[in-house]
């Protein structure tokens, strides 16, 4: 696919550095020539030095014969400007744009195609913010995601010593409760909004297990050992349920203290201070001014965040969650191991470089957030093949989970018609779950927008569950070089039997 990329900032390099290895045909339009020299020396593209909302600059990036536009600079009025000037003078099919305004974002009048002609919108700072918020929820998770617009969760944790599963093999999971228990081959999935009964199973799977940074295959005779990083997936309403197997019970996180009052900063502020103490530590004067204005509950602090007076003042050995979300990763990384040292009980860092991630696993800090992971996956969904409505690069790119949507009939199709364990899956592929009778009323087109639309739809979470048409499937890769092979099974032909 060729895709016309415009903006080289944080999230343009990082859509560029994803797409990329997707081996697209990918060309960068922006105005810093010293940064586009620099990702034209690290990747495969082709690079233009120019303003992206002249038609000059496009036509000379390849507009003409363009398949996808991504516009993602740092301005939302110049990427709704060349999404129009892509749909109506080079008649570009696919056109995505990065828009920060809650008013442009509300507004879908405004995208339609008779006026600025968006597809697509992504907003990365609230991608990025939900998925805090996520994490502040589930205060046992290393990651929590979902599926089928929040009908299927997969939360990835850490065994610990003495967890109800540790030690035992994962077909032990359905005896470990007695009024309503786990199992990975329960013959009971339920509707959403239908109460469970009191002694009814709990459909789960583990979808992967990763030992020392390799990948461990989950059957039903594989023995979880502590620090294993395990992924569990199962319907939303039984997460925490399902969590417990593995960890035990910890705190909610009440109080919050917060490191960088930028714009993710002050979205995680905002939507947390009704119901949380909240703390957030600002070194611009200026902006913390702004902020104590903005923030009716949250108390805010001016100052750094790596001042080791103002965090002992600031309680922080009393403090739930550290969270440190300035646009600096060093000040993240070292801010977030003070707090630790100073006895806040969990950790979390923003972290945009890959190799200091690998570095901060198994130290000090208990999550480090990839902005880059995380906001790429509503954008590899736009261009893969196939109809795949979910993707959610894992452990920084190297494993994906996607949800892909079936199509076709039995003489189509390599897998309707079929149960999922008589399919010939690549090795290292779980099938975690299916979700069947799946309504997408009132999608629309905003990923990153907060709102929460209600889906029907039955989870089914059996080994022999047979796959039919429009079941949207979870898929767990530990490798990402799997997802081709994956998609190449979903493809529907004149006739493969």
């Amino acid at each position: 696919m060729k895709i016309l990329i415009l903006g080289a900032g944080q999230v343009g390099s990082s859509v560029a550095e994803g797409l990329v290895s997707e081996e697209n045909d990918i060309t960068l339009v922006d105005t810093d020539a010293e940064q586009l020299h620099y990702l034209q020396d690290r990747f495969d593209l082709r690079t233009v030095c120019g303003n992206a909302s002249l038609p000059s600059v496009l036509r000379q990036a390849g507009i003409e014969d363009t398949d996808l536009l991504i516009a993602v600079t740092q301005s939302d009025q110049v990427n709704l400007v060349t999404c129009k000037i892509a749909q109506s003078i080079f008649k570009v099919p696919t056109r995505i744009a990065r828009l920060r305004s809650p008013e442009f974002l509300s507004d879908e009048i405004l995208l339609s195609e008779d006026n600025f002609a968006v597809n697509f919108v992504i907003c990365p700072e609230q991608i990025i913010t939900d998925y805090i918020l996520r994490l502040v929820d589930f205060p046992e998770a290393l990651q929590v995601l979902d599926f089928a617009r929040g009908r299927i969760s997969m939360v990835a944790v850490r065994a610990y010593e003495g967890g109800l599963l540790v030690g035992h093999p994962i077909s032990d999971m359905d005896t470990h409760f007695s009024s309503a228990y786990l199992t990975s081959r329960a013959n009971i999935a339920l509707p959403i909004g239908m109460n469970q009964p009191h002694s009814a199973h709990i459909e789960a799977r583990i979808a992967a297990i990763f030992r020392q940074n390799q990948s461990v295959a989950p059957t039903g005779h594989t023995i979880l050992q502590p620090g294993d990083e395990v992924f569990l997936l199962a319907a939303s309403e039984h997460i925490r349920t399902v969590l417990r197997e593995l960890r035990r019970d910890q705190v909610p996180s009440r109080r919050i203290m917060i490191a960088g009052g930028g714009n993710i900063g002050q979205r995680v502020a905002s939507a947390l201070e009704k119901d949380h103490e909240i703390k957030i530590v600002e070194g611009n004067p200026k902006r913390a001014e702004a902020l104590a204005e903005s923030l009716s509950d949250a108390l805010v602090l001016c100052g750094t965040a790596t001042d080791t007076d103002l965090l002992e003042q600031e309680n922080i050995a009393e403090t739930d969650l550290f969270l440190a979300l300035t646009n600096d990763d060093e000040d993240n990384i070292m801010a977030a191991t003070l707090a630790k040292r100073l006895g806040c009980k969990r950790v979390a860092a923003l972290v945009n470089r890959r190799a200091y991630a690998e570095v901060l696993e198994g130290g000090p800090i208990d999550i480090s957030i990839s902005p880059s992971q995380i906001s790429i996956g509503p954008l590899l969904a736009r261009v893969r093949q196939g109809d795949v409505s979910r993707v959610h690069p894992l452990r920084r790119g190297a494993a994906e989970a996607l949800e892909i949507v079936v199509h076709g009939d039995s003489k189509t199709s390599r897998i309707v018609g079929r149960r999922i364990n008589e399919i010939d899956w690549p090795p290292g592929v779980t099938v975690g779950a299916l979700v069947r009778n799946f309504s997408q009323a009132d999608v629309g087109h905003i990923e990153g927008n907060a709102k929460h639309v209600a889906h029907s739809g039955q989870v089914i979470i059996k080994h022999d569950a047979m796959i039919q048409e429009n079941d949207h499937v979870v898929i767990f890769c530990t490798e990402k070089r799997l997802v081709k092979e994956v998609i190449k099974l979903f493809q529907v032909g004149f006739g493969f039997f």
